[in-house]
């Protein structure tokens, strides 16, 4: 029974990442903007995560031991993409739609996440038992507001734990934290960008030092908390909105191949998923390397 509902959870898991995938996929053929180097972060994260969770190994070797930052790498694309998002309406218009934003938002992700709901539920009303099912559905209604992430922390789980394979909706963790950022920072970049307009990058750069400086001191303090914790990912989401920054702005060092970023950054996030394994504390200052990694990309 247990192997059954770690299947399912494995089965969940993937049926969110192949749907996001094809999602992926018609954009690649429709939109005029699409962004093959995004994607192909999007590939290396799916592919690392999906590996990393079948745990399969060679030679008592596992497979893609730090497939786990795939996460880190998706908090940074959506930090750069909301941020690259918002500056675009900010620049172009002098003002930003609140409404037309989360407008967006719920049509990219409410229905993927229904449809992960509606395809689980009948799984769980048959093989769970009746405390077990209560579970679910409190952490289905956690999901379903955006704030799982704090539900399965005050709720004593260790993602990595074994009892965590038995939560079907478990990974809705980060997709948690990258929610309550859409709902904070539109508004923090809309008054920073109004009356610091010419300190953006010096005023998110400090915020991004907090936040790193906050998640080093929570995870010595708490690890579980470090991990669940919004604030002790903000960093990572901010750093893609800080790339965003330079990038809107055409800041670059002069006379440097920008190849070189993409090959080194591209070298970091590698070494990250082949050398990283269980012990390596995350989020912690090893983050730092794949998520640099991307936003060098």
């Amino acid at each position: 029974f247990q192997r059954f509902i770690i299947a399912l959870s494995l089965f969940i898991n993937s049926q969110f990442l192949v749907i996001n995938i094809f999602i992926f996929y018609i954009r690649m053929h429709m939109s005029i903007n699409y962004r093959p180097d995004i994607d192909g972060l999007r590939a290396i994260a799916v592919v690392s995560v999906i590996f990393y969770h079948a745990d399969n190994s060679i030679k008592n070797l596992k497979i893609l031991s730090g497939g786990f930052i795939g996460v880190d790498i998706f908090f940074v694309i959506s930090g750069f993409l909301i941020t690259s998002i918002i500056l675009k309406e900010l620049n172009e218009t002098g003002a930003f739609s609140f409404k037309n934003f989360y407008k967006r938002r719920i049509k990219r992700i409410i229905p993927v996440l229904l449809l992960v709901f509606i395809t689980t539920f009948p799984f769980i009303w048959l093989f769970f038992i009746p405390i077990s099912f209560i579970d679910f559905s409190k952490s289905l209604l956690s999901s379903l507001f955006f704030v799982s992430n704090y539900h399965f922390y005050f709720s004593g789980e260790l993602y990595d734990a074994e009892s965590s394979l038995l939560k079907p909706l478990m990974h809705t963790w980060s997709l948690s934290i990258e929610e309550q950022y859409y709902i904070i920072f539109p508004l923090v970049l809309t008054i920073v960008f109004k009356f610091l307009k010419n300190k953006l990058f010096k005023v998110f750069l400090i915020l991004f030092l907090i936040s790193f400086i906050s998640m080093i001191f929570i995870f010595q303090k708490n690890e579980s908390l470090a991990f669940f914790s919004f604030l002790a990912r903000f960093w990572e989401l901010l750093l893609g909105g800080i790339t965003a920054i330079l990038y809107s702005q055409k800041k670059s060092i002069k006379n440097f191949n920008d190849n070189i970023y993409s090959i080194l950054g591209l070298l970091m996030i590698i070494f990250s998923i082949f050398f990283y394994n269980d012990s390596t504390k995350s989020p912690h200052i090893p983050t730092l390397l794949p998520v640099l990694g991307t936003s060098l990309v």
